[in-house]
């Protein structure tokens, strides 16, 4: 019963995500060809509000659900990982239309084929966590 709170704000996620039409393939194609900004205004705002949350959690020394006080770790900005991984998460973005949150959201809408897109990011996620140790970090 504890976790009701989280599957009806994933299905509000949900319902914003499809009414927004943020999880369709044509505006997410729309986007990586310029020709729409339906797609960076959902973005931009999900930054700006983004922002606006670190602001207040850090100013009102908010804590998460367990209670437990929430620390942002300042450490130096290697902006090379970030390019590089920015870089891939943009081109699975591309190639299958959907970024991890709509990839769920679209299964759920009943694209079936999403299936794939998910089995191919757990894959994907399993073997980052295989070779992690290896990886510059």
């Amino acid at each position: 019963m504890k976790s009701i709170k989280y599957i009806l704000a994933g299905i509000l996620f949900g319902i914003v995500m499809i009414k927004s039409e943020a999880v369709s393939w044509f505006r997410i194609y729309e986007m990586f060809r310029f020709q729409s900004f339906q797609m960076y205004g959902i973005i931009g705002t999900a930054v700006v509000l983004g922002a606006i949350s670190v602001f207040l959690i850090k100013k009102m020394k908010w804590k998460d659900a367990s209670h437990l006080p929430i620390v942002f770790k300042d450490k130096e900005r290697p902006y090379t990982k970030y390019l590089i991984g920015g870089t891939i998460f943009g081109l699975g973005w591309a190639l299958t239309g959907a970024c991890p949150g709509p990839m769920f959201v679209n299964l759920g809408y009943g694209y079936l084929t999403m299936a794939i897109v998910i089995i191919g990011a757990l894959l994907g996620t399993y073997l980052y966590g295989l070779i992690k140790d290896k990886l510059p970090h």
